[in-house]
């Protein structure tokens, strides 16, 4: 028999706010994190509205000597243990483990050293040292002293929600009791040069599910859960801020880049998290869709969700505009964001919607609402036809 996998701990740093709490005030205000791209030099995409955070991330984290997405990381994952564990208890917490999702990890320092040697000729190994994607989460785990189980999750912008179905997997089998999970990520020129000669960028900002949206808006941060058994979070009186009750991937290779258009995959992954969870499409009360704004993946994951709710479907929103596309960040962002919502007891708004496509046929949140949620859901899609569902339902806490 499986065991019951709770949330006890919650954090995030991006675009939006820099804790829980400052990312709750900007959902609730309506405000977008979007501002206009100064991070890298880009002749190209310099004033672009982007998700920079602007904190001061070495004087946060401490780590002066690390790269940006380690700092990302380690910082967010502080946030969620100290919540979760108030008074720590090294007991629990060196027997947990720590796995994150992440694609670019410290790309930017690979570029720098690369243009430091063919411009100056100068040879700083030293920045090289962050370059693997997995350097993210073994910094979480030397930082917190965890010596279980560290891994890297990386199946493009579903990463970060593909490392909390990894996680919860081996907490309901027993593998392990307590798993941080999550996702980072942070601007890179491969990352903006990419998604640029892919046409992929909105010059205006992105517009989720918008009958004009014209493409993403590039951003960074990082986000961590804690997860462990409820049988171990009740015993040491942890705060039980949500149960994962469903969770599921697949995987419908439809192109390289794009969704398959009738978000078949989709689809198939939300009604597996659903049968696992045993509740049926009635019982959602809230979607927080993966919504790029692209015109590709708005219309398939749309295909999708009405597919499966039809008549019946909860409000549906995403919240792009508010972090933009943080990339294997983003499942995280989203599923902490699906916490929040459960313990604040209201839905986001879709914000940066005017105008909905007729070809998306969801119940759009246009503004933000209290109500008295108790099951929610996270979809996160990626490249290569990686779809993931998770489905949350209110804690105790």
């Amino acid at each position: 028999m499986k065991r019951e996998v709770v949330v006890t701990g919650v954090g995030i740093v991006s675009a939006a706010g820099i804790s829980p709490e400052e990312t709750w005030n900007s959902l609730k205000e309506g405000k977008s994190g979007l501002t206009p791209f100064s991070l890298l030099s880009s002749p190209k995409y310099t004033g672009v509205p982007a998700g920079q955070v602007s904190a001061d991330l070495a004087a946060l984290s401490g780590l002066e000597q690390s790269c940006r997405p380690d700092q990302l990381a380690v910082i967010a994952a502080r946030q969620a243990l100290k919540e979760s564990f108030p008074n720590a208890d090294s007991r629990v917490m060196e027997k947990a483990g720590v796995i994150l999702g992440a694609c670019v990890g410290g790309m930017s320092q690979s570029e720098f050293f690369l243009q430091q040697l063919l411009l100056e000729g100068v040879t700083d190994t030293d920045l090289l040292r962050f370059h693997e994607c997995a350097c993210a989460a073994e910094a979480v785990a030397e930082d917190l002293g965890l010596f279980g189980p560290c891994e890297t999750i990386s199946t493009a912008c579903s990463s970060g929600s593909n490392a909390i179905f990894l996680a919860a997997d081996m907490i309901a089998s027993g593998e392990s009791d307590m798993m941080l999970a999550g996702g980072i990520d942070s601007f890179s020129r491969l990352t903006l040069n990419g998604f640029g000669s892919l046409l992929l960028i909105d010059p205006q900002g992105c517009r989720p599910f918008d009958e004009q949206r014209k493409g993403i808006s590039l951003g960074e941060g990082a986000a961590v859960l804690v997860l462990e058994s409820a049988e171990t979070a009740r015993r040491r009186n942890a705060p039980i801020l949500a149960t994962l009750s469903g969770w599921a991937n697949t995987c419908d290779a439809h192109h390289a880049t794009a969704p398959a258009p009738d978000g078949d995959g989709i689809a198939r992954a939300i009604h597996s998290a659903l049968g696992q969870s045993g509740l049926s499409p009635k019982d959602i009360h809230y979607i927080n869709a993966h919504g790029t704004a692209t015109i590709e993946n708005d219309r398939a994951e749309s295909s999708a969700i009405n597919l499966v709710f039809g008549d019946g479907m909860p409000p549906v929103s995403s919240t792009k505009r508010v972090f933009g596309h943080t990339f294997a960040a983003a499942g995280a962002i989203e599923a902490v964001v699906c916490v929040l919502a459960l313990k604040n007891r209201a839905i986001p708004a879709n914000a940066g919607l005017d105008q909905l496509d007729p070809s998306c046929p969801v119940r759009i949140q246009r503004n933000f609402e209290n109500s008295d949620i108790s099951n929610v859901m996270s979809l996160s899609l990626g490249f290569g036809g990686n779809n993931n569902c998770l489905i949350m339902t209110r804690g105790e806490a």
